[in-house]
């Protein structure tokens, strides 16, 4: 007897309808799965047969082929084993259902069990997408699974209870799991508060303006002066995500199986921080079947690279394009896919190795040459790509025993959140989050200067000898101190500002 399940599979971030076929004929016995599958798909008959006997059925001692299709999509993971037990339990005729408007998803446990499976949330959303009324999922995804509108979700903890609900003996209610993006609470700030960092003012304003503007950052300055305490508190003054933002980074989080099972929607902005010895794909994404990389997985939040030149050349080298389009494409001979990369990049480096070039208490040890090479690991055109350069000294005495604290990141965020809004309902239709993903050719309509202003810039272009991609940052980054300003056109004050934090060659 031939008997068909729907199921779904994930390519790249994107969710793919999947036709289960199974066919039970005499002969000897054999269970074979054919349709592309890996390794992953090939062990799930072991599962499955251990599975259906734990569960109370009788796994048929005949001739068993599975064909996944479409044959020529790659199928990986273990999301597959539902839908193929319920299939040989049709076909045997040991259970009897009518699922043409249902897909199941899920990995089974030898005991029958259900299991956690990544990526639940892009197949949930083809299966809507695509007229499918009900989706069975584990117990444990049904929260995540919900967050798509329009779809039944029927949460199962075994396959025995999955097959007393298809018979009618039990009754699995769905209400109880629903969720939805604006039930789940934003989080407060992070735990580490601007107050409690002494000093260090000036990059403190360059952080609250690159967190209005979603602009990239690089911080300069002595060992201990406080760039990776400064850079893991810029979550705290990040404006909260709206409900596409928080969909946009679980369905990354989703794929990678990075999504705890008891957080369905992720509502804090990712912070990551990779080390150094980071590979090329390990940054940008990629593998025999790609995977999202630190760049995708800080989508809408913080990608943090501490020790910058000690990052090698070509990983820095990848950043460019993510950095400039928003947006990684890994090309493999089987086809090219796209992640999304709209992140904020904080780096911090020393000056030289040695960590104390034009520090006024400790004496560099590094001669000259040695400086040079070591700033040279960093390349101009990635340089030219980072909007806010700011030097981060050594922090005074007086200044560490000061009992007095600093301005709290909760007023910061109010301030920057105010920024993004304007921003917001500026963009509005046009697809831009903040003034960052502005493009070249907005520049004009978005970044309005009053006269002396215009005069300013003419001067710093000549004198800086500024690229035509250093021009449009500098007239971005202005737009946004002005947005802080709550003011509708680019003033002088305000192109001086971010002129000043344009990244020089020489930092020392």
């Amino acid at each position: 007897m031939l008997a068909k399940v729907r199921t779904a599979a994930t390519v790249g971030l994107e969710g793919l309808l999947v036709d289960v076929e199974v066919d039970i004929a005499s002969g000897l016995p054999a269970f074979n799965i054919v349709g592309l599958p890996d390794a992953a798909v090939q062990e799930s008959r072991e599962r499955v047969r251990s599975a259906i006997r734990n569960s109370g059925f009788s796994f048929p001692m005949k001739r068993i082929v599975v064909n996944l299709a479409p044959a020529d999509l790659k199928k990986a993971g273990p999301a597959y084993d539902l839908p193929i037990a319920v299939g040989i339990l049709i076909s045997s005729e040991q259970l009897s259902a009518d699922l043409a408007d249902t897909i199941l998803l899920g990995e089974l446990s030898l005991d029958g069990n259900l299991r956690h499976t990544r990526g639940m949330l892009p197949m949930v959303a083809v299966a809507r997408n695509a007229g499918v009324k009900t989706v069975v999922v584990p117990e444990t995804d049904a929260r995540e699974a919900s967050l798509v509108p329009g779809i039944q979700v029927v949460p199962v903890a075994s396959l025995a209870q999955l097959a007393g609900y298809l018979r009618g003996e039990i009754e699995i209610p769905a209400g109880e799991f629903e969720a939805n993006a604006e039930d789940v609470p934003p989080p407060g700030p992070g735990s580490i508060d601007m107050r409690f960092i002494k000093g260090q003012e000036h990059v403190k304003r360059a952080l609250e303006v690159a967190a209005a503007g979603g602009h990239n950052v690089i911080m300069v300055g002595p060992p201990g002066s406080g760039k990776t305490l400064l850079a893991r508190s810029l979550p705290s003054i990040l404006p909260p995500m709206t409900g596409e933002e928080s969909l946009e980074v679980t369905k990354i989080y989703s794929v990678s199986g990075l999504l705890p099972s008891d957080t369905p929607l992720i509502r804090q902005r990712p912070f990551r921080a990779p080390h150094y010895t980071i590979s090329n794909a390990g940054l940008v994404g990629g593998g025999q079947f790609p995977r999202p990389g630190e760049v995708s997985l800080s989508h809408r939040g913080v990608l943090f690279l501490d020790e910058l030149p000690e990052f090698g050349h070509s990983v820095l080298e990848v950043l460019r394009q993510p950095l400039e389009d928003k947006t990684v494409t890994i090309s493999r001979a089987q086809g090219s896919l796209s992640f999304p990369a709209s992140f904020m990049l904080v780096g911090a480096m020393n000056p030289c190795p040695c960590g104390y070039n034009g520090d006024p208490f400790r004496q560099c040890s590094c001669s000259a040459s040695t400086v040079a090479r070591y700033q040279q690991r960093i390349s101009g055109p990635f340089l030219d790509r980072v909007d806010i350069f700011v030097e981060v000294p050594h922090i005074d005495y007086e200044k560490l025993t000061d009992d007095r604290a600093g301005e709290p990141s909760e007023k910061i965020r109010e301030r920057v959140s105010a920024a993004r809004t304007r921003q917001i309902a500026r963009f509005s239709g046009d697809g831009i989050a903040c003034n960052a993903e502005i493009t070249a050719a907005q520049v004009r309509d978005f970044c309005r200067m009053e006269d002396s202003a215009q005069g300013l810039l003419k001067a710093a272009t000549k004198q800086l000898y500024l690229s035509a991609r250093a021009f449009h940052r500098i007239l971005k980054l202005a737009r946004t101190i002005a947005d802080l300003e709550n003011a509708e056109v680019i003033k002088a004050p305000h192109l001086a500002e971010a002129i000043q934090y344009r990244p020089r060659r020489n930092v020392i």
